[in-house]
């Protein structure tokens, strides 16, 4: 039986329009949707497959879900604008807005080496209870009591959970409100981007069912017996447990309301690419997120080579991920953008003047994922 799709594409971009369709079919996609945005307009709107696991409810235009490390775009976002403002400042010391920030050898960090993966944070020693990572308050202090896993600014390695908890305190400290509120107010609203970190209850409806494949350890290792930097990747992923949406987190009504920046954030493909859509242009159509200045800043290479915590390449702009050879966000050296743990995926190509979204619910390989690849591959090969 074939699936249907839904939605529209336009004729020249076919090939995104099959690509889709093929993933159902060869990749074990189970439901999703893309959206491409050219010189502001859709050209590609498109959405498939099912919102549940037992495949019963069909993905609708609305349909929302987590798209996880695709909320560190929308973070950067709102802390840049606080930046503009003069709110916060890349190479002031964090301590400034936030005291207790200081301890443990912290007094010289900044904002610009913790959106480039560089302030040495990207784990908390400190064992936490499962939950934790839904306390505000207790995730905050125990990043601000860590030292650094190495010397700030030497070294790069992702801050997979963290990043969200440190940029969204200096958010909340600068501006008054959290990530999610400053997001719905500057971002999502005058886009019309169905984009949210901390989804109202009213909104759950629409969310669809992640279906998380990855293992998860049944119990913790022995940590003093790991060496550095094994110890340090567990933490990461690990500490405290469910922090990164595992053991059937990501599925609850509590992680959707929560504000976890660094990974709950939900989304349809269309909302992203609208975000993305209004960078690649530069506000062109009205709709400036950030002066052309900052974004030309944000994209500079910052950080680029082996990763500490991934054990592989990354190349960071201050937030957003770059494109690379490893995983190229296309052919055009300014993409950039941010992928989501399992295939979710938002960029901008400022060159082709294209954003691109897509949100899935099926969990797929981390790196180098087949589906995100040959949706990419096809659309610029309409170009």
């Amino acid at each position: 039986m074939t699936l249907p799709i839904d939605g529209c594409c336009d004729a020249r971009f076919a090939r995104v329009r099959d690509a889709f369709a093929s993933n159902f079919a060869l990749h074990g996609e189970v439901g999703a949707s893309v959206t491409v945005i050219v010189d502001g307009r859709a050209v590609v709107d498109l959405w498939g497959g099912h919102r549940d696991a037992s495949r019963q409810t069909p993905w609708g235009r609305d349909t929302l879900v987590n798209v996880f490390s695709v909320s560190k775009a929308l973070s950067t976002i709102c802390a840049l604008r606080l930046v503009e403002r003069g709110l916060l400042d890349l190479d002031a010391p964090v301590a400034r807005v936030w005291p207790e920030f200081a301890a443990g050898g912290k007094e010289g960090v900044t904002l610009r080496q913790i959106l480039c993966h560089r302030a040495g944070l990207p784990a908390v020693k400190q064992s936490l209870p499962e939950g934790a990572a839904l306390d505000w308050g207790r995730m905050t202090a125990a990043l601000a009591a860590q030292e650094p896993w190495w010397t700030p600014g030497e070294r790069h390695g992702y801050h997979v959970n963290t990043f969200g908890f440190l940029v969204g305190e200096l958010v909340r400290r600068a501006s008054g409100r959290s990530v999610g509120a400053l997001l719905r107010d500057e971002v999502a609203r005058p886009l019309e981007a169905d984009v949210h970190i901390g989804l109202d209850a009213a909104q759950h409806a629409r969310v669809a069912e992640f279906l998380w494949t990855a293992d998860v350890p049944a119990t913790a290792p022995d940590l003093a017996s790991l060496p550095f930097p094994y110890d340090l990747r567990w933490q990461t992923y690990f500490n405290p447990p469910g922090v990164s949406g595992s053991g059937g987190w990501v599925n609850r009504a509590a992680w959707r309301s929560g504000e976890l920046p660094s990974a709950n954030g939900h989304a349809s493909a269309r909302g992203i690419a609208r975000v993305f859509a209004a960078l690649a242009r530069g506000g062109s159509d009205g709709n400036a997120l950030l002066a052309a200045d900052t974004l030309a800043a944000a994209i500079t290479e910052h950080a680029c080579g082996d990763d500490l915590v991934l054990d592989r390449p990354t190349r960071f702009g201050l937030g957003f991920q770059l494109t690379q050879p490893q995983r190229p966000l296309g052919p055009n050296p300014r993409t950039f953008g941010h992928f989501g743990s399992g295939g979710a995926l938002g960029f901008a190509d400022p060159d082709a003047g294209l954003a691109f979204g897509y949100a899935m619910n099926h969990m797929g390989p981390r790196w180098q994922n087949p589906r995100n690849t040959a949706l990419i591959e096809a659309l610029y090969a309409c170009l």
